[in-house]
């Protein structure tokens, strides 16, 4: 892997109760890229996210954001890992949507948005407050800056969601299965912010069984299975003519 690529990830490993859940995975994503994986429950899917994050620390291998290795700093001539404080900075680089929103519910949409530019990046509420509206603006909940959490849909909660991790002005996002908890109606809300975010040139990464949305947005699909990487290709490649017979047979049952 060459030094063009934004976010890359090279021969992560992480076990889980002596279960290694991902096998030597690599992958790059360049900027402005979007990148769609999909594959079985279970595969590593969501853990490798976890781990791209630095939600999860990995059992071996390394994640590079614009060449710089996270979580690992030299210190005496020595490698040593980053402490919380040092990873919090990090982790606002890189946004994550999680299934569940994640919302606090004592909390309004504009003070869930709010909350990491304040803890965070330590900014004054008045300056926290103007981003936060911005932001909910951009994802079209400019109505609903004072709703509490359970005021909101559920894919309004998840438009707060994608608005909180926006606001910290990410150079990737990360999506985990951002509408498995959706009733059928509210999904396009959510795929329409996300593909009005890849159009803006975001770098994001998607794990997402939404199959059209990966055919219109994604420059690159990547199959997982098992803990490791099975298929990779453009979307116009992957979908018509599969090179693995694990990725055909996955197709065949959620096309």
């Amino acid at each position: 892997m060459d030094g063009g690529a934004l976010l890359r990830a090279e021969n992560l490993h992480k076990r889980y109760d002596g279960v290694e859940v991902l096998h030597s995975v690599s992958f790059e994503v360049r900027r402005g890229q979007v990148k769609v994986i999909i594959g079985p429950s279970g595969s590593g899917k969501s853990t490798l996210l976890r781990c791209l994050a630095l939600l999860e620390p990995v059992d071996a291998g390394d994640v590079y954001l614009e060449d710089r290795r996270l979580g690992w700093k030299e210190r005496g001539g020595r490698q040593v890992r980053e402490r919380e404080r040092e990873l919090a900075a990090h982790r606002s680089e890189i946004g994550m949507v999680f299934q569940r929103f994640n919302l606090f519910h004592n909390m309004t949409a504009l003070e869930n948005v709010m909350l990491g530019l304040t803890q965070v990046r330590r900014l004054r509420k008045a300056e926290a407050r103007t981003q936060a509206q911005a932001f909910l603006a951009r994802v079209g909940l400019t109505e609903r800056t004072n709703a509490y959490p359970e005021e909101l849909s559920g894919g309004q909660q998840q438009r707060v969601a994608i608005a909180r991790a926006l606001v910290m002005q990410p150079k990737a996002m990360l999506f985990d299965e951002p509408t498995s908890a959706l009733d059928a109606e509210l999904v396009r809300e959510v795929l329409d912010v996300m593909a009005g975010l890849a159009a803006d040139g975001m770098t994001m990464v998607v794990v997402s069984h939404e199959l059209g949305f990966a055919r219109k947005v994604a420059d690159s699909m990547l199959m997982m299975d098992g803990g490791r990487i099975v298929e990779e290709a453009p979307p116009e490649k992957f979908f018509t003519a599969p090179k693995e017979e694990r990725t055909q047979r996955f197709l065949a049952v959620v096309e």
